[in-house]
């Protein structure tokens, strides 16, 4: 009935906490087929034989969640086909497309009900579920409207902010380390020094700009963090070290990716050199990594029908 296609994100881009992210041109796909009973997801590629196969995956829970909201009729039953090019649990935002796919399932089912185009997105609606599901919008956001975005919640629904950005590469270097987001949000404190807020709100302001116009110097000096980084790095082994090594290597700026574990190189050139370091610096701590190289997208989500 109907396919969605979702890219990966890479959030925070260092001082930029909760509110920046930026689209990566890696995608997972979704497929939705009703049928007479019972919930079938069958995961291909990255995720598959660990993701939920049944009712209880989060596209799934998600999607009748949405559907009671909107206040259809919930399906007897669907068949939801995925395929995964984005890691799970890495950083760069698989939960989220997963999200977004059960919150345009929902949509898509409500309107082929009422008897409306099912490909049709109320993206600013979707936008609005979306950061109340997952409580921020720095993987949302960039996945559902493409390119480099600031999103922040506030009492009238979401403010966002879509910035032309010059294209850019980057090297995203995923450990075989499990590192929940929950785990991480435990890990911050729950309250911060003036000082450190003042750092990262005019870092994150200093990024913003280095992304739009291109300025790599500007984007090397300012893409630090005070509120999150310092207390996540220490628990991923060897991340300190290849994070190093990629700045040795030639990369212009190494944040984590979102909560990690995942790193992200931005960098204009010897890509795989500098994957190459980051792997090596893993494997010194005892990890397996994989590393892409992917250019930042443009392109959002996109939905489409199926032949029926």
């Amino acid at each position: 009935m109907i396919r969605i296609r979702v890219p990966a994100t890479t959030a925070n881009l260092g001082p930029g906490f909760d509110c920046m992210g930026l689209a990566l041109d890696l995608w997972n796909s979704f497929e939705f087929y009703p049928r007479a009973s019972g919930f079938v997801v069958e995961s291909h590629g990255e995720g598959e034989g660990q993701l939920p196969s049944d009712a209880t995956n989060l596209i799934v829970t998600t999607m009748l969640q949405e559907i009671d909201l909107l206040g259809a009729e919930r399906p007897a039953g669907a068949r939801i086909v995925c395929h995964n090019t984005i890691p799970a649990a890495s950083g760069l935002g698989s939960s989220s497309t997963a999200t977004l796919a059960g919150l345009l399932f929902a949509s898509a089912w409500a309107r082929h009900l009422a008897g409306t185009d099912p490909a049709e997105i109320d993206r600013a609606a979707i936008l609005e579920r979306a950061v109340e599901v997952e409580g921020h919008g720095d993987n949302v956001a960039p996945a559902l409207l493409g390119g480099f975005v600031i999103v922040m919640p506030d009492s009238s629904g979401v403010l966002t902010q879509r910035i032309p950005h010059v294209p850019i590469k980057a090297v995203v270097c995923v450990p075989e380390f499990a590192y929940l987001t929950s785990e991480a949000r435990a890990a911050l404190p729950g309250s911060y020094q003036k000082a450190d807020a003042i750092f990262n709100i005019g870092r994150a302001l200093l990024v913003a700009e280095a992304l739009r116009t291109g300025d790599d110097e500007m984007l090397a000096r300012a893409m630090n963090d005070r509120i999150h980084e310092p207390y996540r790095l220490p628990a991923i082994p060897g991340a300190s070290t290849a994070r190093e090594r990629a700045i040795e290597a030639g990369a212009i700026s190494v944040p984590l990716s979102g909560a990690g574990p995942g790193l992200i190189a931005f960098a204009r050139q010897g890509y795989d050199r500098i994957g190459r370091a980051m792997n090596t610096a893993f494997r010194e701590a005892g990890l397996q990594s994989r590393y892409w190289i992917l250019d930042a997208t443009d392109q959002g989500v996109h939905i489409g029908r199926l032949p029926v």
